[in-house]
Formats: C-alpha cells, structure tokens, sequence
C-alpha cells in the first residue's frame, strides 16, 4: 500500500513491528491520538490512528489478534484508506427496483452516476446535503441499498464527531456529523476522491514539521547530560 503513495512510493514510513517494549511504550507517550481514525477491510484489518502530530499516522495491520505490520508515517492521509475506497467499489451504481413511493431518488440516483463519471483528483467534490433533501422512507431505503458495501469507516473529531464511509460505488462517500448527544445534524453524501475533512491540511503538515524539528532539538538537549 506504501508503494500506492502519489510521491512515487517515497512516503516517509517505518514499521515499528518488533520494537522492544520500552521503546513503544515511549514513542505511543510522545506520539498520542490525533482526531481521525478509520478502519479499513482491505481482506485483512487494517487500524489507522492519526498521531497528535497532524500527517503523522500509525496504520496496523492485523491478521485477527496477529500484529502483521505497525507503520508509522507521514502522509495527508495513509494511501491504504483511498486505494481500498476504490479498488472494492464499482464504478457504477447498483441497478435495483424503484420501491412503490419512490420520489426524489430517482434523480438524486442520477445525479450521483453523473457526478461518478466526471468524479477525478482535480475535479472539485459534488456535495449532495441530504439533510435539506426532501426523501421518502422508501428514498432513504432505496438509496441504503444502492450505496451499502463499503469498506472503510473514518471518524473525525475535528469539529464535532464525523462519521466518514466509503459506499460500493467509487468516489462516493457518506459524509455525517453529530453533535455532543449523538445526534445526526448533517447528512451529505460527497462525490471525491476522499473527503476533505479527512485530510491533513498543507499549513497542518507544515506545523507537524515545525513541532517535529523541536521535538528532535529537545530530546538531543535532554540526552546531552545524559
């Protein structure tokens, strides 16, 4: 997956799978959790945990309570996450009976292919605000199972809790926020290649930079009278 990397396969990673204890316990003291975390199915489970550096990440692959690999890099987001959005969705919708009751899905069914075929790196993201769409039980149930499949769940505490999933058709993704008490406040579905909110910004990676160079300075004058 590290080689999937748009640098070319030069994205900054090591595997920290067979570290000595010691050694773990402090880099997962200075490294702590960040806000964004997601789960992948990529045939076997994947564990991405965003550092509190932003565009630092721990992605852990296991094999049921197996530890297979412990990466840590740096990255806008772990190339894992986008290459198993895509490679396990279709590049079409699911072709099924309109319910009795249909009313708005049917062009929001249309809307979403559309925005799938233009749907690339440099095309701006389709934003669809559901939560201001007038739909029908049988539209929410018909549009469940058009989308339902995906394999990777990301959820954000950035700003409120957001719940990012990838869906069975490629570059659409199920954007939800919630407030404090769990309640669902905004429900979008966004056409992209991943979502922005889930994504290290350029000014956060220049902080990580910056945090990271003092962080080294630090320890080496702490080691010094050592």
């Amino acid at each position: 997956w590290l080689d999937q990397a748009g640098d070319g396969g030069n994205l900054p990673a090591l595997d920290l799978a067979g570290l000595p204890a010691a050694t773990l316990r402090v880099l997962n003291e200075t490294l702590g959790e960040g806000e964004v975390s997601a789960i992948v199915e990529a045939g076997h489970e994947v564990r991405v945990q965003e550092t509190v550096f932003s565009g630092v990440w721990r992605e852990q692959h296991l094999n049921g309570t197996h530890l297979l690999h412990d990466y840590l890099l740096a990255a806008p987001i772990p190339p894992v996450v986008a290459a198993v959005a895509q490679e396990r969705a279709s590049a079409t919708l699911r072709q099924l009976p309109l319910p009795a009751g249909a009313m708005n899905v049917p062009a929001l069914v249309n809307e979403l292919q559309e925005a799938m075929d233009l749907a690339g790196p440099d095309t701006p993201s389709r934003v669809i605000n559901l939560t201001l769409l007038p739909l029908s039980p049988e539209d929410a149930a018909h549009l469940d199972a058009v989308l339902d499949g995906g394999s990777v769940v990301l959820l954000s505490r950035g700003f409120g809790n957001c719940r990012i999933s990838s869906t069975a058709a490629r570059h659409v993704w199920r954007v939800q926020y919630f407030n404090n008490m769990q309640t669902l406040i905004l429900n979008t579905i966004e056409v992209v290649p991943m979502p922005e909110v889930a994504v290290a910004a350029r000014e956060d990676l220049v902080e990580t930079r910056d945090r990271l160079l003092d962080l080294v300075q630090w320890m080496g004058d702490s080691l010094t009278p050592a």
